[in-house]
């Protein structure tokens, strides 16, 4: 049976699994990336640490935006593969390829100029922002590539094929992990670069994987013929359509990161290591999310694909389905973070200020990852319909709210930095009750795109 015609019609249970669980292994393992990278950046001490966590968010924009591109082209190949039209699911790569590389480079320009403005902006000490600025800055070399290659992996994910991004991203992984010690401390013939060659490493594996991904596409491995995928001249409207889907759900992305840049401004109140507590915090934390995103990447497919066929009873099947496992999942974890997160921080730090900070950290986030399960896997049922103006109405007031929260919290009630943590769980909680009440209602099984 094709993947296409499980999807829309083969058992739902096993379908989400055989979606999700390779995108949850390819997450797995950019989790063993991010932790062994801040493991070895841990060995530079809590200043270095910091400059990490404080370039995630700026990495986490770069990645939101290159969502615009992705979210639209998921969006719009799932639907015309449910519709049985390959033919335009193959031209819609070719344009969704060409806004990705037209948006990468733009990222690459502004970003390599704008990087020392935006650390300032987050109040980064003056050591921190001397490891950060040549991090970022390598980083944003990469920018294009990373825009080429996620565009590449919608592409095999909405087609059902979720095990060609796993090998190509575990090869990209496992260089990456190879390379980092060794740029970092100059082992060997490479040159001790530092925090920066954290970034070096990760711009040679991107490359890598890049080349490997445009390639599978060009011979058709994503269920679908295509021609040279910058055959067709790009078309401002076809372009403008994938746009239009994906830019409701990064304009999220971008509130909630801009969100994140005034919540590490607060943290940095309070010294160096609540920044890097906050980093062993994010790093843990994304276990949980990166699996939900695996579920919301099958929802999305078979929601998607099953209201091509003009199946929406069956799409709703499959996104409760979809959630209901991320749930039973993030429930463990939860219950891990809560049960010994002494013994997790330990690994990271012997620092007593971030291990305490960051062990108070996973404590109160452990309490609402179910709730992020729900959030996250609905957001991405709403997406695969092409519904992204439902979930943004939700999230994007329940992460500005963080803010003023925060500081509510921290200082007139005195929560001191946990305040920042309480504000994530207590938002997080809301906004998936809310968008489970919409995604109720239905209207999403009417959209048309």
């Amino acid at each position: 049976m094709k993947p296409s015609e499980q999807i829309t019609s083969g058992p739902i249970a096993k379908t989400i699994v055989s979606l999700a669980v390779p995108v949850v292994l390819g997450s797995f393992m950019e989790i063993a990336l991010t932790v062994v990278n801040f493991f070895w950046v841990g060995r530079l001490g809590k200043v270095a640490q910091d400059a990490i966590t404080s370039s995630m968010v700026v990495n986490w924009t770069v990645f939101s935006s290159i969502c615009i591109v992705t979210i639209g082209l998921s969006a719009l190949i799932a639907r015309r593969i449910g519709e049985k039209e390959p033919k335009q699911a193959a031209e819609a790569l070719q344009q969704g390829t060409w806004l990705a590389l037209i948006l990468g480079v733009t990222i690459t320009i502004a970003g390599f100029i704008l990087t020392p403005h935006l650390l300032t902006f987050m109040q980064a000490g003056e050591e921190t922002q001397r490891h950060a600025i040549p991090y970022l800055r390598i980083f944003f070399v990469s920018a294009t590539l990373f825009a080429l290659y996620d565009s590449g992996c919608a592409a095999f994910r909405a087609a059902g094929n979720t095990r060609t991004p796993l090998i190509v991203g575990s090869s990209m992984i496992f260089v990456n992990l190879i390379l980092d010690p060794m740029f970092i401390f100059g082992i060997g013939p490479f040159p001790k670069l530092g925090v920066p060659g954290a970034s070096v490493a990760t711009t040679i594996s991107i490359c890598l994987a890049c080349g490997m991904m445009l390639f599978l596409l060009r011979r058709g491995k994503a269920g679908f013929p295509v021609e040279r995928l910058f055959a067709l001249r790009p078309r401002i409207s076809e372009m403008l359509k994938i746009a239009r889907i994906g830019l409701p759900i990064t304009v999220q992305y971008f509130t909630f990161i801009i969100v994140y840049w005034f919540l590490i401004r607060i943290v940095h109140q309070y010294g160096e290591a609540a920044g890097a507590a906050m980093g062993i915090g994010n790093r843990m934390e994304s276990i949980s999310y990166l699996t939900c995103s695996g579920f919301a990447i099958a929802a999305s497919t078979m929601v998607g694909q099953n209201l091509g066929a003009r199946q929406p009873d069956r799409a709703a099947h499959c996104a409760w389905g979809a959630a209901g496992f991320a749930v039973a999942i993030t429930c463990v974890i939860g219950a891990v973070f809560v049960i010994v997160p002494h013994w997790i921080t330990g690994i990271f730090t012997s620092d007593p200020e971030v291990h305490k900070i960051a062990s108070d950290y996973l404590i109160i986030l452990g309490l609402s990852q179910f709730t992020m399960a729900i959030e996250i896997v609905l957001e991405g049922s709403f997406s695969g319909a092409g519904d992204t103006m439902a979930p943004m109405l939700v999230l994007i007031p329940g992460a500005i709210i963080r803010v003023p929260l925060a500081y509510w919290l921290c200082f007139h009630l005195n929560w001191g930095i946990n305040g920042v943590w309480w504000t994530l769980t207590i938002t997080t909680t809301i906004k998936a009750a809310v968008l489970a009440f919409w995604f109720r209602r239905g209207k999403w099984k009417l959209k048309i795109v």
